[in-house]
């Protein structure tokens, strides 16, 4: 039996939560999410805990069990809590700026400046020009996003330049000239 997906959800005060029989409605003061549920598993709620369990005893229904739960918990977590997920420039003359609460203008060593719409549900702010906050309710659009935005100007081996997740360590390589 999976070991998360045993695990009972408990649901905060605030947030509302509907089951049927393929869908799973959470709302909460953050905004309103949803989440299709696979046969082979079953959502109940007892009081302010949700419960899942496994309906079929195949390969696809343990393997969906602790999913559909993680899922589920997200969706709770996002629409009380919500996600976030930081970002780092570091090089010189790189920073970024936000026009208008949507448009977030990068300069990381290109000619002109990289603009990237931010997506609806998703907030970034910005603090001293180069640490970035992206947040969110749903957990897996604020990583995407962040990932896009990363992708922008990965950081490079040499000297760390470029965009990198808060906390990321960069494998530094040694120059051409240390070799002889």
């Amino acid at each position: 039996m999976s070991r998360i997906g045993k695990k009972s959800i408990e649901i905060p005060s605030g947030v509302n939560v509907a089951v049927s029989e393929s869908q799973v409605v959470v709302e909460g003061p953050k905004g309103k999410l949803s989440q299709d549920i696979p046969r082979e598993v079953a959502v109940e709620i007892d009081g302010n805990m949700i419960a899942v369990r496994r309906v079929a005893e195949n390969k696809r229904g343990r393997s969906f069990h602790g999913l559909v739960r993680t899922l589920i918990d997200n969706m709770v977590t996002g629409v009380s809590a919500g996600f976030t997920k930081g970002l780092e420039i570091s090089g010189v003359g790189y920073r970024a700026e936000l026009v208008d609460d949507k448009i977030l203008k990068l300069f990381v060593g290109y000619s002109k400046p990289v603009e990237y719409m931010i997506p609806d549900g998703i907030s970034v702010k910005i603090e001293k020009q180069v640490n970035m906050v992206v947040s969110g309710m749903d957990k897996e659009f604020v990583g995407r996003v962040a990932a896009q935005i990363r992708g922008i100007k990965k950081p490079e081996p040499y000297k760390g330049k470029g965009i990198r997740y808060a906390g990321e360590k960069i494998r530094r390589k040694v120059g051409k000239s240390a070799g002889k």
